[in-house]
């Protein structure tokens, strides 16, 4: 055990600005730049290579069961069958696996608005407002303000993950760990030098990105790049439309693909299917009231039409999530929104509590906080269910220009090339809610904080492949089933 900062379970403090001052009183540069250094004989940078799983370590498939109980029960055998086809499906549904070992290892004391789940495939081309292709994070059901390290060393292990799937030997997984985390500390030294509103209005652009480093990527890697741009636009709402809906006596309708994508009409008779129908059209209704004036105009020119109930993701996978389509000035105007149920981040046990009651506010504030350009119909509400129990949900476009890296297919230098623009894109979200003085300041311009993330990565990878040997097996055994009743 070293002197390092601990995060106590439920522990509440008081709140801190970027600057790091309780009452929000400014710190010159020269003290945030020195509490960054007096943080590292807290928690001296080598620490952070530290990982050994606690003695009261809990199961992990108790800790996966612990979240399927709040699920619906008919879905929770696909969410078991997705994490148990290979280590990396695992990870991406054990984040609150992965949140209660973080919370035993060193922090600096410095917090961020965290993304909580900051793996390398919730880090996508997406489109901004202006209609432009950005690259960004988009995954924030379990954000919240605290240690930036966590997010670091979730994305760090990560990239081991990916790596060994591929067959990656052990110096190039540590190259590629060693060059991701570096770029984080570099990104944040430069944007530690930026005023606050060039660090706001940071982003990556990425037919910039393309244009300005072509000599860098190489022929291979920029045609990679244009075909991903090239199927990041296709996906947008007209092509969604297309796949997910069909003509219904005239009239659209969103198609069958049980269990993935069922229409409300095939979940329950005449009765419950016109409650529920109700029921889902007042969230839509009311979560406008959580835009801007000029998105409620917008939202306002169109009608619902339908809704159905959708399977999304691995970790998010049993949690209440619907399509809902609504259509303009005739049928080929189309909007699509996902409505999805927000739980409890699964850093709350670990963290300060959100300062906001509603788990929808929380995901769409970190999102805003987080991301350089949000969907402009991003919002929440809380509505009672049909069963009585009040609940909270988020609301965004369902598809939107999105691309999502292919890891099976990058080599390893692909994959640094990747993980270094991951990891610059993590930098500056967590400049833009953090001290990034601070963090800069901690941070150093030695490698030592790289290469303690790389040891780490690689040991947590070790854990990861445990745990999922544990699921396959509980899947053998009829522990858990991937069988829907």
């Amino acid at each position: 055990m070293t002197a390092a900062v601990r995060h106590a379970p439920g522990r509440r403090s008081r709140p801190r600005s970027a600057e790091g001052m309780p009452d929000g009183a400014p710190l010159s540069p020269a003290e945030r730049a020195a509490r960054g250094r007096t943080a590292r004989a807290q928690a001296p940078r080598r620490t952070h290579a530290e990982y050994e799983p606690a003695p009261d370590r809990a199961d992990p498939i108790d800790a996966v069961d612990q979240q399927s109980r709040h699920r619906l029960p008919e879905l929770v055998p696909i969410r078991y069958q997705r994490m148990a086809e290979s280590p990396f499906r695992f990870y991406r549904g054990a984040a609150a696996i992965m949140a209660a070992d973080l919370a035993r290892t060193p922090t600096s004391g410095i917090s961020v608005q965290l993304c909580g789940d900051a793996h390398m495939l919730n880090f996508r081309l997406l489109a901004s407002p202006e209609r432009r292709l950005v690259f960004d994070i988009n995954d924030f059901d379990e954000t919240l303000p605290g240690p930036w390290e966590w997010d670091v060393k979730r994305f760090a292990t990560s990239l081991v993950i990916a790596g060994r799937a591929n067959g990656f030997g052990p110096v190039e997984r540590r190259d590629i760990v060693t060059a991701a985390v570096r770029a984080y500390r570099m990104w944040m030294h430069r944007f530690a030098a930026m005023t606050n509103l060039d660090v706001w209005y940071a982003h990556v652009d990425v037919d910039d990105l393309v244009t300005r480093f072509a000599d860098v990527l190489g022929r291979g890697s920029s045609k990679r790049l244009s075909r991903a741009t090239s199927r990041a636009r296709s996906r947008d709402q007209l092509r969604a439309f297309t796949k997910l809906t069909k003509l219904v006596d005239g009239e659209r309708r969103f198609a069958s693909d049980p269990p993935l994508l069922v229409p409300i009409g095939e979940l329950e008779a005449a009765r419950e299917r016109e409650l529920l129908m109700g029921w889902l059209s007042s969230i839509v209704d009311r979560y406008s009231a959580t835009l801007s004036a000029d998105r409620r105009r917008l939202l306002a020119q169109y009608r619902l039409v339908d809704f159905a109930r959708k399977v999304v993701g691995v970790g998010s996978v049993g949690t209440r999530c619907w399509a809902a389509l609504l259509l303009g000035r005739d049928d080929g105007d189309p909007l699509l929104l996902q409505i999805k149920e927000a739980g409890t981040s699964v850093l709350a046990d670990h963290l300060p509590g959100s300062e906001y009651g509603n788990q929808g506010e929380r995901v769409v504030v970190g999102q805003r906080l987080i991301q350089a350009a949000s969907d402009i119909f991003l919002g929440w509400q809380r509505v009672e269910g049909l069963d009585g129990r009040q609940r909270d949900f988020y609301v965004r476009q369902l598809q939107d220009w999105k691309g999502i890296a292919e890891t099976e297919s990058m080599d390893p230098d692909g994959m640094a090339l990747f993980g270094r623009l991951c990891a610059a894109t993590l930098a500056r979200a967590h400049a833009r809610s953090g001290d990034r003085i601070a963090i800069a300041s901690y941070l150093g311009t030695g490698a030592g904080f790289d290469r303690a993330v790389a040891r780490f990565a690689e040991a947590y990878a070790d854990q990861n492949e445990a745990d999922h040997a544990a699921l396959v097996e509980a899947v053998r055994t009829g522990r858990v089933s991937t069988t829907a009743p």
